[in-house]
């Protein structure tokens, strides 16, 4: 076949199907289902032609630059196992095809961007797209797609119709590329200030990743940290008041009367023996020693107290977050059950 010989005629149906539906965008298989060879594939995508292929076996029907919804179909066409849904049993019928994309899931930069992360480049700027597969599969990076293996796929959330990695995985496998600390720290910092996840699975994420020996990362999450803990007693504080609990004294240290120290909380109701403490730990590559002694000194600080007199309701950043009026609900009967038992013990309280 020359260039110049015109192609055979092609049912109308497939490829009218297919270019509406996939955006026009689609793989060699799916042509070939249509009735379209690989050669006449090629042939529509000579120089000037009016396809081109956007990425190995898979094409994009029309000249010009692609779109960017179009670049992530066609990443995902490229690494994902693809099934069908809705295709329709008639030529006639309108029900469109929509692709399944198994085994494949935007990630990295593309994906914080269409989780809405005003610190993420725009897709159009990114010169790859990072696209997150089983560790098995026989896939290589290429222009376009970067391929990103895991051993274990997490669950894809849908983002305007594409499978994307939650915010924690795509996190980890972007701050995997970035040098530029600066970068890291707004990424980390957007994550939970913007509500989209809590530090200790962002941390858990890297960690997984190995990414705490990286300097310029131990810094972001040092910050990001911080910046959980400012948050979490943000929310208690406003869960106290919307819930109309008593007013605590908040930031507090505890000492007996000539004696020691009992340790710090984030508020007390004296009156009550009642007191709220804040976990925001969140697991550390290479601490796992340090983290079982943090977390002995919370037992072993909660055993004292309550000897005392005094009850430790622990609340969690995630919990204040998804079930508000629940630990409300727990802060209250404890200070209720106040009256039901036995005096506490007379402590010192001073601020922290």
């Amino acid at each position: 076949m020359n260039h110049n010989a015109p192609l055979p005629p092609l049912s109308p149906r497939p490829l009218r199907h297919v270019s509406e539906v996939h955006r026009r965008v689609v793989t060699a298989g799916r042509l070939r289902t249509s009735g379209v060879s690989v050669a006449e594939a090629n042939e529509q995508c000579r120089p000037g032609g009016p396809w081109q292929q956007i990425l190995p076996g898979v094409f994009l029907l029309h000249p010009g630059p692609p779109t960017s919804e179009e670049r992530l179909h066609a990443v995902l066409m490229y690494a994902a196992r693809e099934s069908a849904a809705g295709v329709p049993t008639q030529p006639g019928a309108e029900e469109p095809h929509r692709p399944v994309y198994a085994e494949a899931m935007i990630t990295g930069l593309a994906a914080l961007t269409l989780h809405g992360f005003s610190s993420a480049p725009s897709l159009l700027s990114l010169d790859r797209i990072d696209v997150l597969v089983p560790r098995m599969r026989r896939l290589r990076s290429t222009r376009g797609a970067r391929i990103v293996r895991t051993s274990a796929l997490p669950a894809a959330e849908q983002v305007t119709g594409v499978p994307v990695a939650p915010v924690p995985r795509a996190l980890a496998d972007a701050v995997t590329e970035l040098t530029d600390a600066g970068a890291v720290r707004r990424l980390l910092t957007e994550a939970v200030r913007g509500g989209h996840c809590e530090p200790a699975a962002v941390v858990r994420a890297l960690t997984e990743a190995r990414l705490l020996g990286r300097p310029h990362v131990v810094d972001a999450v040092d910050s990001l940290l911080a910046e959980g803990r400012a948050i979490a007693e943000d929310r208690l504080y406003r869960m106290v008041q919307e819930y109309g609990l008593p007013d605590p004294v908040w930031n507090v240290d505890l000492r007996l009367p000539g004696g020691p120290h009992l340790g710090g909380l984030d508020a007390y109701w004296p009156e009550q023996a009642v007191a709220v403490e804040l976990d925001t730990r969140a697991p550390r590559q290479g601490r796992r020693q340090e983290d079982d002694a943090v977390w002995s000194e919370y037992a072993r600080k909660r055993e004292h107290l309550e000897r005392l007199g005094i009850t430790v309701v622990h609340i969690t950043p995630r919990k204040l977050r998804d079930a508000t009026e629940q630990q409300a609900t727990v802060v209250r009967t404890a200070l209720m059950a106040s009256g039901d038992r036995d005096p506490a013990a007379y402590v010192v309280v001073l601020p922290r």
